[in-house]
């Protein structure tokens, strides 16, 4: 099985029960009626990136859904907890593969979070491609460089940050989700009523 679209999405859950916790991130996330398989980093050829919405519509109740999740929990008062998925995208996406990468930090804001993790995708996808960089330098910085190159044309992320509140477990997540091609409908077909 080889997905052919994606989307992205977060959440955060707040409960005295950690496994609660999780659970309600997981539906803000939209996707607790799924059954998550975590998987590595790899982003396929040609896997269409689609808004959250969509991806939605094209999941089923009880579904084994592969994605890529970041995940991270606190029952700290004030602690500072994020999770981030970064996404690297090569030119030629036809037929050249992308990376995800995923981080969970304590201590970390949102940017902080989101721009590690699309350096740690994008520092993937360049070691696949030949490309040289130094890894010393911010982020910021070999960013410029991996895109002028030509072979990484874009990076993103998806980060999910919260503060934990006294007495209660809170969890972020965030994830890329997998959709299989039998999922997403045939374009040149009409679809049958009341089918998403």
């Amino acid at each position: 099985m080889v997905p052919t679209h994606m989307f992205l999405t977060r959440g955060v859950g707040v409960h005295r029960e950690k496994l609660t916790s999780f659970e309600e991130a997981l539906r803000r996330a939209g996707v607790a009626y799924c059954n998550l398989v975590s998987v590595s980093s790899i982003l396929p050829p040609n896997c269409k990136i689609i808004p959250r919405k969509r991806g939605e519509q094209l999941l089923n109740p009880g579904e084994i859904t592969y994605c890529v999740l970041a995940r991270c929990e606190t029952n700290e008062r004030n602690r500072l907890i994020s999770a981030s998925i970064g996404v690297a995208i090569p030119e030629g996406r036809q037929k050249t593969y992308g990376y995800l990468s995923e981080h969970h930090a304590y201590g970390e804001t949102d940017e902080e979070a989101g721009d590690y993790t699309e350096d740690l995708a994008a520092q993937m996808l360049a070691t696949t491609l030949g490309i040289d960089f130094d890894p010393d330098v911010a982020w910021k910085e070999r960013e410029q460089v991996f895109k002028m190159g030509g072979k990484i044309v874009r990076t993103q992320n998806i980060t999910q940050s919260a503060i934990g509140k006294p007495g209660l477990w809170t969890t972020v997540v965030s994830l890329a989700v997998f959709i299989p091609l039998e999922n997403v409908p045939d374009p040149k077909q009409p679809s049958p009523k009341g089918q998403r």
